[in-house]
């Protein structure tokens, strides 16, 4: 469907000498034709920001409709207004089927003085837009029609009615029920499912119930309150070729704010004033560990030189088992690693960050601060299936990864099931939130910051030096803190069982 839109927005293109766009009646780019123009004002911010951002702003969509888009049969003519980022004028075409608006056509016009299409050339690309109106509507109806259907099938009980639903869907789907799908999982939604989603099959809205994964259709809730998601059938050419789901599927979440100057200077100031000014903001380590950790780059250089893949050195006294020694000094480093060198990138600072790279932790956010939120809108993204029988399982793995995308934010917003790593198991635990009593304490929110050690030093694999760096603290610091873990949760990190529960309970107290 969605080369079909292609190839006749390219026709239009053709026709009328200009290149063209599509968007749906809410704004939302479904296709575009090649721009090679040396024009500047061609490309002006309105028609950038919709190619980019594949939709327009509402300021955007009331300033057009103020023209009479929505009830216009014909061609309309939109002047330019470079006050508002509309440098070039522009050429609407309604997109109709049976009287009901399905989208719009645009164009750029010419430039005043400049001969544009003629008559003859607009009444033929108003013949290629009713064909894609007959095209948008009938994507439209399948939708509609099929969501019944579809919500039948992620609901029902597991059984005969369950098998019952995949068989009227199939019939409902005709041959393309035997096609390649995703099931996507969008949740949390509000109202309506949208009139149309690029490249869907079916489309609903499917009731959750708070807590984890219960029963198929069951969608876990948000923070343990009840609520929607929006379910989507999508149909896919190749198991190979995603990117148009993951495409439609982000057109569905809403843009992130932009941040402000005011949020940008806090950041900077929290995370860029040097390793002094964030140890000094740390309480949790007692006077000793706060020195070590405002020692500098070069104290920050020494703890990175330590062997990484060896466990923190543990403390000898008596009684204490596995707690750190907070006072013992780092220690030369180990044969095999390499001793402080000149400033760059290796030796950026404890909390320096490679570009790209993943930061453990990073979805309890910076101290003191709270977890990724839970009400955050997220995608989930099943394995592509072929035919219906595996869909219910499908939609399973789509509500698992739409979760794992909550509580793991670098996995987000529209995250793959086949990308989620241990979440596959977090997200098939019973309904009720995981409660160990063990984990329990450093759960709390006085001890936020305990919780976010202790899952850095594990995301490390037990790595002391990689964990003080990802932290930006010294090492005695990390020991200090992982010493107080234990007293907390009376768990030995030596033991690799109490190691797999305890990082398994911090990840699953994060999924909504």
């Amino acid at each position: 469907m969605k080369g079909d839109y292609q190839d006749l927005v390219d026709e239009i293109s053709a026709l009328l000498g200009a290149p063209a766009t599509l968007e749906n009646r809410d704004f939302r780019l479904i296709a575009f034709g090649a721009h090679d123009s040396d024009d500047d004002l061609a490309m002006d911010p309105v028609r950038t920001r919709s190619i980019l951002t594949r939709q327009s702003t509402a300021a955007v969509r009331s300033w057009f409709e103020g023209f009479g888009i929505a009830r216009a049969t014909g061609p309309v003519r939109i002047p330019a207004a470079p006050d508002a980022g509309v440098f070039r004028g522009r050429i609407c075409l309604p997109v109709r089927y049976r009287g009901i608006v399905q989208g719009y056509v645009w164009l750029l016009d010419q430039e005043p003085g400049t001969p544009g299409p003629g008559p003859a050339a607009l009444d033929a690309a108003m013949e290629v837009a009713q064909r894609i109106g007959v095209l948008l509507a009938e994507e439209a109806k399948a939708g509609a029609d099929l969501s019944r259907e579809f919500q039948a099938v992620l609901t029902a009980g597991r059984g005969w009615q369950q098998d019952m639903a995949v068989a009227a869907l199939r019939a409902a789907l005709g041959p393309a029920g035997d096609g390649l799908h995703a099931a996507v999982c969008v949740a949390p939604w509000s109202g309506e499912a949208p009139a149309s989603v690029p490249g869907a099959a079916a489309v609903c809205v499917v009731p959750r119930r708070g807590g984890g994964a219960g029963e198929p259709g069951e969608a876990p809730g948000s923070g343990g309150a009840a609520g929607p998601a929006l379910a989507v059938l999508l149909r896919l050419r190749s198991t190979d070729a995603l990117a148009p789901a993951l495409t439609a599927v982000a057109r569905l979440l809403p843009r992130p704010p932009e941040p402000t100057a005011a949020a940008v200077g806090a950041v900077s100031g929290a995370g860029g004033a040097g390793p002094q000014n964030r140890a000094a903001g740390r309480t949790s380590a007692g006077a000793s560990a706060q020195a070590a950790g405002a020692a500098g780059p070069a104290g920050a250089a020494t703890a990175r030189s330590a062997t990484s893949g060896q466990g923190p050195a543990r403390s000898a006294s008596a009684g204490q088992g596995a707690a750190r020694s907070a006072t013992a000094s780092p220690g030369p480093a180990s044969p095999g690693t390499s001793a402080p060198g000149p400033a760059g990138p290796a030796s950026a600072g404890p909390g320096a960050v490679t570009p790209g790279a993943v930061t453990p932790g990073a979805a309890w956010g910076p101290a003191g601060a709270s977890p990724a939120g839970p009400h955050r809108m997220t995608a989930g993204v099943a394995d592509p299936v072929r035919g219906l029988a595996n869909l219910p399982a499908a939609w399973e793995q789509a509500v698992a990864a739409a979760r794992a995308a909550v509580a793991e934010p670098r996995l987000g917003p529209v995250a793959q099931w086949s990308r989620i790593g241990p979440y596959r198991l977090l997200a098939s635990l019973g309904a009720d939130p995981v409660d160990d009593p063990a984990a329990r304490p450093l759960l709390a929110p006085a001890h936020r910051e305990l919780a976010r050690t202790a899952e850095v030093f594990l995301d490390c694999a037990g790595q002391a030096g990689r964990a003080a760096a990802a932290l930006g603290i010294h090492r005695q610091t990390l020991y200090y803190r992982l010493g107080r873990v234990e007293q907390l949760t009376g768990l030995d990190l030596d033991a690799g069982e109490d190691r797999l529960l305890l990082h398994m309970a911090l990840k699953a107290s994060r999924m909504a």
